[in-house]
C-alpha cells in the first residue's frame, strides 16, 4: 500500500472510532463510572423532590404520627410507635401509660381479643385525662356497665384505617353503629366538634389510632 492509500485508511479508521468515543463520554456524564447508579448531583435532585413531596424516598411526612402529646411518647421500647406498630391495637395501648383508664375499661368491656383480631380499623382513644373529664361517680358507674361501657368504646372504632386526610370532613359509621364526624386540616383535627385529637396517625399492627382529648359520646 502507497502512502496515500494508507492516510485515506487511518482517516476512515478515526472516523468510525469517533462517535463510538463521543456516545461513551455522554454516556458517563449521567453514570458514577460505569456501574450504573445514578451521579451524585441525581440523588441531590431527588432528594430534593422527596423533600418536597413531605419526606424520603422511604415515606411520606404524613405516614408519621402528630401532634403536640406525641412528643410524650417514649423514644424507645414496646411503648414507642416503632414498638407499637408491631402489637395489635390493645396491647400496643397496654403500653401507652396516658391511656391506662382506657385500657382497664377494655379489659373490663372483655373487647380485648376482639380489638387485637380486628383489621384495619381506627380508634379514637380517649387519655386517662380525658376520662378525668367525666365526673367520677359517673364514670364508675359507666366502668361497672358492662353493656353500656361496651356501647361507648365500640362508638369509638371505625371499620377501616382513616388518614389524616380522611378526616378533613368526615362522617363514618363506629361499630357501635352509629355515626362519628371529623373535621380539620394538617395536624389539627376534631371528632364530634368537641375531641381534639392531641397525637394522630399512629399506627400499630392493626390499627390506626388517633388519641384524642374527650370520651366520645353516643348520641342514642
Amino acid at each position: 500500500m502507497n502512502t496515500r492509500a494508507r492516510r485515506i485508511a487511518v482517516t476512515l479508521a478515526a472516523t468510525a472510532v469517533l462517535p463510538l468515543a463521543l456516545s461513551a463520554c455522554s454516556g458517563s456524564g449521567d453514570k458514577d463510572g460505569d456501574s450504573g447508579k445514578p451521579s451524585a448531583s441525581g440523588k441531590a435532585s431527588a432528594s430534593a423532590s422527596a423533600s418536597r413531596n413531605g419526606g424520603d424516598m422511604g415515606g411520606s411526612a404524613m405516614e408519621q404520627p402528630f401532634g403536640s402529646a406525641c412528643a410524650a411518647v417514649p423514644k424507645n421500647g414496646a411503648g414507642s410507635f416503632d414498638g407499637m406498630a408491631k402489637d395489635p391495637v390493645a396491647t400496643a395501648a397496654s403500653h401507652n401509660p396516658a391511656l391506662s383508664t382506657l385500657v382497664s375499661a377494655v379489659k373490663k368491656a372483655g373487647l380485648v381479643d376482639t380489638l387485637n383480631n380486628a383489621q384495619n380499623i381506627t380508634v379514637f382513644a380517649p387519655t386517662n385525662d380525658a376520662f378525668n373529664k367525666i365526673p367520677k361517680a359517673t364514670l364508675d358507674k359507666v366502668l361497672n356497665d358492662k353493656a353500656e361501657l361496651t356501647k361507648i368504646l365500640t362508638y369509638h372504632v371505625v371499620g377501616k384505617k382513616l388518614m389524616p386526610a380522611d378526616l378533613a370532613n368526615g362522617s363514618f359509621e363506629t361499630l357501635e353503629k352509629s355515626k362519628l364526624t371529623t373535621s380539620g386540616s394538617g395536624e389539627s383535627y376534631t371528632v364530634n366538634d368537641s375531641a381534639k385529637v392531641a397525637c394522630g396517625n399512629v399506627s400499630t399492627a392493626n390499627a390506626r389510632v388517633y388519641i384524642v382529648d374527650s370520651v366520645l359520646m353516643p348520641k342514642s
